[in-house]
């Protein structure tokens, strides 16, 4: 269904039970991102208004995130602040062919599969951490995921044949579980 090649490492596990704060600061950052994505799918594709409305609703939906994660916090009295990303959404993003239509299909599958293994990511927390507020938030964070990963890459369809997206969709997600397999030191929502 996520079309991943790999499950997460259990390193990050360690990296989440070593600084639990920056993951949940980190993932404030990806939920703005994450908006911030399919806004700019929305401005360069503006001709497609299927893909401007399954974006709009993308871009709500993840600034709603946002506010919860903020939210989440402050209750825990974590201050939001800036943090050094992770190199895993630049890695994939470089990935991304130039010439279009390559390229809106790469951009869609991208999005999509860093949508898939955040997906992936807040199943395993809502299972390792030992929290229940945090359980039942990231939990609750599954389905909308998941459907935001099917958006794109049904989005995708509309550029090129099935065949040709779900080829390339493997290519991609074969390089994608190389990048988050290799991870990095910083703890980070996709380290």
């Amino acid at each position: 269904m996520l079309h991943l090649k790999c499950e997460t490492p259990r390193r990050w596990l360690a990296q989440v039970d070593s600084d639990l704060p920056s993951i949940l600061i980190d993932h404030a950052h990806c939920e703005k991102k994450a908006a911030g994505t399919a806004l700019n799918l929305i401005f360069a594709y503006v001709e497609n208004i299927d893909l401007c409305r399954a974006m709009s609703e993308i871009v709500n939906e993840e600034l709603e995130h946002f506010h919860m994660v903020l939210d989440l916090l402050a209750r825990r009295g974590i201050r939001f602040r800036r943090l050094t990303p992770s190199s895993y959404g630049r890695e994939l993003n470089d990935l991304v062919r130039k010439l279009e239509p390559q390229r809106v299909v790469d951009r869609l599958l991208v999005a999509g599969l860093i949508e898939a293994r955040s997906c992936e990511r807040f199943h395993v927390l809502a299972q390792h951490v030992k929290d229940a507020e945090l359980a039942e938030f990231y939990g609750s964070l599954f389905e909308s995921e998941a459907r935001h990963h099917t958006t794109y890459t049904r989005l995708a369809k509309d550029f090129a044949p099935e065949s040709v997206v779900m080829t390339r969709l493997d290519e991609l997600a074969s390089l994608e579980a190389e990048i988050i397999t290799r991870g990095e030191a910083r703890p980070r929502m996709h380290s």
